[in-house]
């Protein structure tokens, strides 16, 4: 067996292990249930035994029931546990710039909370210290529930510091949250890439503009255009746009599917649209509105920290609860 192989069944096994040991527990209670009842049948002395089973039944049959739907919903989902995030800035100038910095923070922050490796594979920066547009590579179990509901348009409402009038400005950011794809799921032929060497930019630095190590790469056919300048060989930053460019060209596709599929739409939070405004931080009320489901959120500095878990798990019971009643409504 290839490692690859066996990398397949061990992530197979993983995810099937708690359906499973929730399937065992329904069973080990009906079991029980059961046997007393057959006792029950045989001597009356064995009754109040039948009583304490369909109690014990009653109590926890429910639960792990609900819950084995619930897992069996969700593990119908592709789970990618590597990932390629991008933050940009939107409209708002220095202000959406100085945003975006502030989103990317919080999501290596939130890694770091939820014991996720991250990388940063390429950051631009505007002259005033704020961030144009980043790539961060998340990896690890539980990626994607961590991510999965980021992508989207993200505004935020506050007083600049360049504001002399205090007045309330508002400026956005987009972030995409892409699987990673492995080489064998995404054939890119040499043909298709238009491969481009240029000198980095930067704040400063003796790699800054000395030699052509940045490179662009364009997908012809799609059209996907991906650049990388941090490290300072050729061949690294090479090897990082293509990391990316496989990223981008799987989620065309998924996005090609997506548009197709009215129906899982339709149990999706957002519509996967980059367009979709799905958050607003509001720094004068101190408060974050997740517009998908309309629940709001208070103290920003935490959140900002990367203490967005109670977020994260209101979105999940929202997109769980779409997908059951869909599931209910196919069955009826």
């Amino acid at each position: 067996m290839t490692h690859t192989a066996l990398a397949t069944l061990m992530k197979e096994r993983g995810r099937l292990g708690p359906l499973v040991e929730l399937i065992r527990a329904r069973q080990a209670l009906l079991d029980e249930a059961t046997t007393a009842a057959e006792l029950a049948a045989a001597d009356p002395a064995y009754a109040p035994l039948l009583a304490e089973a369909q109690a014990a039944q009653s109590e926890r049959l429910p639960d792990i029931e609900a819950r084995l739907v619930a897992l069996f919903v969700s593990s119908s989902e592709v789970n990618p546990t590597e990932l390629i995030v991008e933050v940009r800035a939107g409209t708002g100038g220095d202000e959406a710039a100085l945003f975006a910095g502030e989103l990317l923070r919080m999501y290596v922050r939130l890694c770091e909370r939820r014991g996720l490796k991250c990388e940063l594979l390429d950051q631009s920066h505007t002259e005033l210290g704020g961030m144009r547009d980043a790539v961060l590579a998340v990896s690890g179990e539980g990626a994607w529930a961590a991510f999965k509901f980021e992508s989207g348009g993200h505004r935020v409402q506050r007083v600049p510091s360049t504001e002399t009038q205090g007045r309330v400005h508002t400026s956005a950011a987009t972030v995409a949250v892409l699987p990673e794809p492995d080489e064998a799921e995404i054939i890119i032929a040499d043909g298709d890439l238009r491969i481009d060497a240029f000198r980095s930019s930067g704040p400063g630095g003796q790699s800054v503009n000395k030699t052509s190590s940045a490179i662009r790469i364009t997908h012809i056919p799609t059209g996907v255009v991906v650049q990388c300048q941090d490290e300072k060989s050729q061949h690294k930053n090479k090897a990082r746009a293509l990391k990316i460019l496989r990223a981008r060209l799987l989620d065309h596709e998924a996005q090609r599917l997506h548009n197709e599929r009215t129906a899982v739409r339709k149990v999706q939070i957002g519509s996967g649209d980059r367009s979709e405004r799905i958050r607003t931080y509001n720094f004068p009320q101190d408060r974050l509105t997740d517009h998908r489901i309309g629940a709001s959120f208070h103290d920003l500095p935490s959140i900002l920290a990367g203490a967005i878990d109670p977020l994260i798990e209101a979105l999940a019971r929202s997109e769980l609860e779409a997908r059951l009643k869909l599931l209910a409504a196919s069955e009826a």
